[in-house]
């Protein structure tokens, strides 16, 4: 790990230089106007925030350091025998902004084995909540107890350097990402295994081995994980588990309370949440009209149906993206490769056969098409993780590499406590009748 370190180090001496030369060369140009809508609609779209790792865009999707989700599939290091890639690579990518070699990826994994060790008192924390509390109330509760373990907290009440927060914040970093599996594993065997003891396999990837934990040893379902905690890792800064860990940390709040604030956020139905609120939906379809295998022509009166019940349909539309999204499209060439005739995941694409016209008719809605939530319960259940409260700690644990990945690219580049400013509607109102020209704030 020392040598990724390094490389970090460098290359965040690099950019930190020509971010600097561009401030005092363009600081002053405008980069947008804000309209009266976006202060009042969530800042959607507003541009305010710098992240090197990922850049969503609304037509084409994700892209990882300029990397497509179809080209990780296919360029980033694999398991010996295995198709999907390994989330250890992703992170390589987004940290250093290079594809890793395969000795790379071996390393980086082997680090995060090393320093995998949770102190007894964060399970007894988590112990102390009832069992019937919800994953992520459990998982946020466990990461916040591990807050102890911070070395970045530690070196800062010492008097470190500020140059040299990046070096604390990296190895905070690194070890969270390296423990979030266990907190995540010990929470579902407490909740859903009657408090099976944690058995880990450390001689397995990062994503192989939290399977393992979690007790699931069909190759198939490894091979899922790799891809989940890949694809799930990182969807550009402004989304709200991203920026709140990057609003927490420029506080110079450490990694594992940043962490936290970030899990909080994704615990939301509007954000990681809807993931369970998907799979929740079909189940109630299902239900509801006493099949296993409904049609296209079912599928669509229970749409308009929940549609006129003024609910949204779970999985569907996204804050920026304007097509369906890669990493559905991603989890869809699983489905075909490895379950094709799993009558739930054929449940799944029939909705993506008849959701997005529905939805578009209603001229309502600026994305009918399905984001990344829309598929991946159907997976799960194939290989038997059931349990839909529990999806968002997976996709927690994912999140982890890329928001960790920023946090060290902020306190690398020196970046400010974040602090935007706010406005009345009165100012508002104030500044419209002076003339303000449309369309312009």
């Amino acid at each position: 790990m020392i040598e990724i370190k390094k490389k970090f180090r460098e290359k965040a001496n690099i950019d930190a230089a020509d971010i600097k030369a561009l401030i005092k060369d363009c600081g002053s140009t405008p980069v947008e106007d804000v309209t009266v809508a976006q202060l009042y609609q969530g800042m959607r779209g507003i541009t305010s925030i710098v992240s090197e790792i990922s850049l969503l865009d609304p037509k084409e999707g994700i892209r990882f350091r300029g990397y497509t989700i179809p080209e990780l599939r296919e360029k980033l290091p694999k398991a010996e025998g295995g198709t999907e890639p390994l989330p250890e690579g992703l992170f390589y990518l987004m940290l250093i902004g290079e594809l890793p070699t395969e000795e790379d990826v071996k390393i980086i994994s082997k680090t995060l084995a090393e320093r995998a060790e949770i102190p007894t008192h964060v399970y007894k924390t988590i112990d102390a909540l009832p069992v019937s509390a919800h994953p992520m109330t459990q998982f946020v509760t466990g990461i916040m107890a591990l807050q102890t373990e911070s070395l970045f907290a530690k070196a800062y009440h010492d008097g470190i350097n500020k140059k040299d927060y990046w070096d604390p914040i990296f190895e905070d970093a690194v070890n969270l990402i390296a423990r979030v599996p266990y907190i995540a594993a010990y929470v579902y065997n407490r909740k859903y295994r009657n408090g099976a003891a944690l058995s880990d396999d450390k001689s397995l990837d990062w994503a192989a081995n939290f399977a393992h934990m979690l007790g699931f040893e069909n190759e198939g379902f490894l091979k899922l994980m790799r891809l989940y905690m890949t694809i799930h890792a990182d969807h550009e800064a402004g989304n709200v588990s991203a920026h709140a860990t990057h609003l927490v940390g420029s506080a110079l709040s450490d990694p594992y309370l940043s962490f936290a604030a970030g899990m909080n956020g994704l615990a939301g139905p509007l954000h990681g949440l809807a993931n369970q609120e998907v799979i929740k939906w079909i189940f109630e379809m299902l239900k509801e009209l006493k099949t296993d295998d409904p049609t296209k022509e079912q599928i669509a009166q229970y749409t308009k149906d929940t549609l006129a019940a003024g609910k949204v349909v779970p999985g569907y539309g996204h804050g920026v993206l304007r097509v369906t999204d890669p990493r559905f499209i991603a989890q869809m060439e699983f489905g075909k490769e490895n379950m094709p005739d799993d009558k739930l995941v054929q449940t799944v694409w029939k909705i993506y056969e008849v959701v997005p016209e529905i939805l578009g008719a209603t001229g309502k809605i600026k994305n009918p098409y399905p984001n990344v939530d829309a598929h991946s319960g159907a997976l799960l259940v194939h290989y038997g993780l059931k349990e839909y409260e529990f999806y968002t700690v997976l996709f927690g644990v994912s999140r982890a590499l890329g928001v960790m990945t920023n946090l060290c690219w902020s306190r690398a580049l020196g970046f400010p406590l974040e602090r935007p400013k706010s406005i009345t509607t009165e100012a508002v109102k104030n500044w419209l009748s002076k003339g303000a020209e449309k369309g312009k704030i």
